[in-house]
């Protein structure tokens, strides 16, 4: 029987205002090639409520379509519940952040995220200034 391991470690994105979003798969292979996990599990999980994590073809189309549909979802500028109570005119990233959720499971195979030939993970930043968002990782699995 294999022995399990379990690696844990952070990336830190750099992002505009939101929506905005930035590919972090090859940040995410780095962290499992650092573990030495070769078959198991990668839980990301982005810090912050007004941030967040998918999967899609990082390309500039399906970049573009994606922000204009989370914006039509949770459009800036409607009155929001948040804004009333804070006046930071930010309930939108919130709202947006929610309905996108704040973390990615996803399978490692032989040292390698298990992902689509188009698919890539991505961190997404809703809010209405630039952030640094951290994404805490932890890898589980068996080692090489």
């Amino acid at each position: 029987m294999k022995n399990v391991a379990i690696y844990c470690d952070a990336i830190e994105v750099e992002l505009s205002v939101g929506p905005d979003m930035a590919d972090i798969t090859a940040q995410l292979q780095q962290l499992i090639r650092r573990s030495g996990i070769s078959d198991g599990h990668l839980s990301a999980t982005v810090v912050g409520s007004t941030g967040s994590l998918t999967t899609i073809e990082y390309e500039p189309g399906v970049v573009e379509d994606l922000k204009q549909a989370v914006s039509r979802l949770a459009p800036a500028g409607m009155a929001y519940e948040h804004e009333k109570a804070w006046h930071d005119g930010n309930g939108h990233s919130h709202v947006q952040a929610a309905l996108m959720g704040p973390s990615l499971d996803l399978p490692v195979r032989r040292g390698e995220l298990r992902l689509g030939t188009w698919q890539q993970a991505v961190a997404i930043n809703h809010d209405n200034r630039p952030r640094r968002r951290t994404v805490e990782v932890t890898i589980f699995g068996t080692k090489h």
